[in-house]
């Protein structure tokens, strides 16, 4: 056995093996998925745009225009009307001077992080933050603090003991495996009083909350304050690629510093022309935010009807934890069996012992549908042993 072949097996005794699964057609509230039609509950799709027709026609008119691939990196011949565009609509709608353009959420925390942060400083990172984040602690060279989830006490404390060496604090808005959402303000006054940047991962957060679906730091009455914002094109706006708002003098330091940004080819014309078209939808249906929240909701209620507990969940994100991960999968497949289609989250994206059942709700899901999949997942629960049968 080659030592590919043993770490693979590994994988597989620990129950952490996984594979692809191809769904056929675009991500609608309902998908094809091994020639059956599935509810499909864990997919960022969170507003129904990426299937959306205007999206759609945005995505094809900007490809026949301006080509299929921008064809270089922005500092060399790659910039082009639309990204300016797209990242002036994006900073206006998140209440900032100025937005710039990354490939994925990935490369804009990545790079944003490690421009910010180098050696010699410290960089106060959440325990539940985004592998993206952790990662981009890791390429800052700077000493990462990470805090207890959510406790601003312990961060109190780490930011005491770094004194000037402290940097930056960041987190996710709404994180992305538990679907709580971050104590903003507390997280902007302590990093104000230490004179550390705050920076906010809105990448769950925009589409789904705060007035217009604008997100957390809007929900914090903080828009524009918060020293950077990044966020996401490819889950409530329905395309791909990312972005992060702040001031000008920031944006400017990323365009001359954020490695992802200056070495990777520019978004292209189709994904950015799908993301305006989204973010007009988005601005001019602000009823599909109100949709989300009440469908997640209604998700809430039906699985502890279950029995199941959603735990810190208040947003579009309901994970219901398992534990171990191989139970994890058994009912991930069993409820796939039944026509429910959400995924099981294992380690390393969760602490070990803490796998989990991590449904994802679109606002295009009917209340009736919702409820009828937290019945048959509960159903499917009590047969793999999660939930005790009733004697």
């Amino acid at each position: 056995m080659t030592d590919v072949a043993a770490r693979l097996q590994e994988l597989r005794n620990q129950g952490l093996y996984r594979r692809l699964r191809l769904v056929d057609g675009p991500q609608g509230p309902s998908v094809t998925l091994g020639g059956r039609e599935v509810l499909l509950l864990c997919s960022n799709n969170y507003l129904g745009l990426a299937d959306h027709p205007k999206v759609r026609q945005a995505a094809a008119e900007a490809a026949i225009e301006w080509g299929a691939g921008a064809g270089a990196s922005r500092l060399i011949s790659g910039n082009m009307e639309p990204h300016l565009a797209l990242e002036s609509q994006l900073a206006r709608f998140k209440g900032y001077d100025s937005a710039l353009l990354f490939g994925s959420g990935y490369l804009a925390n990545t790079g944003t992080i490690a421009a910010l942060a180098g050696q010699g400083e410290v960089v106060f990172s959440d325990e539940l933050n985004h592998a993206s984040i952790i990662d981009g602690c890791r390429l800052s060279r700077a000493e990462t603090f990470v805090y207890r989830h959510g406790d601003l006490d312990h961060l109190a404390w780490g930011l005491r003991q770094a004194g000037t060496r402290a940097a930056l604090v960041v987190s996710d808005g709404v994180f992305s495996m538990d679907g709580d959402v971050a104590p903003v303000e507390g997280l902007f006054d302590l990093a104000q009083s230490h004179g550390a940047r705050l920076m906010i991962d809105e990448a769950h957060a925009t589409g789904a909350i705060g007035p217009g679906g604008r997100g957390s730091v809007s929900a914090a009455g903080l828009a524009g304050e918060v020293d950077l914002v990044v966020g996401t094109l490819g889950k409530a706006l329905g395309s791909y690629g990312a972005y992060v708002c702040a001031g000008a003098e920031t944006i400017d330091l990323l365009v001359n510093s954020a490695r992802p940004f200056i070495f990777s080819t520019a978004l292209s014309p189709p994904a950015v022309g799908a993301a305006a078209a989204a973010l007009e939808l988005l601005e001019s249906e602000p009823e599909r935010v109100e949709c989300l929240r009440a469908n997640a909701a209604t998700l809430r209620s039906a699985l502890a009807s279950e029995g199941l507990a959603t735990n810190r969940s208040s947003t579009q994100i309901v994970p219901i934890e398992i534990g171990p991960a191989e139970r994890t999968m058994d009912l991930c497949e069993l409820a796939l069996e039944r026509g429910v289609f959400a995924q099981g989250i294992r380690p390393p994206t969760v602490p070990e012992g803490s796998s989990r059942l991590r449904f994802t709700v679109m606002s295009t899901h009917g209340a009736e549908e919702l409820e009828r999949a937290a019945k048959l997942v509960g159903t499917a629960a009590r047969e793999v042993g999660v939930i005790p049968i009733p004697a």
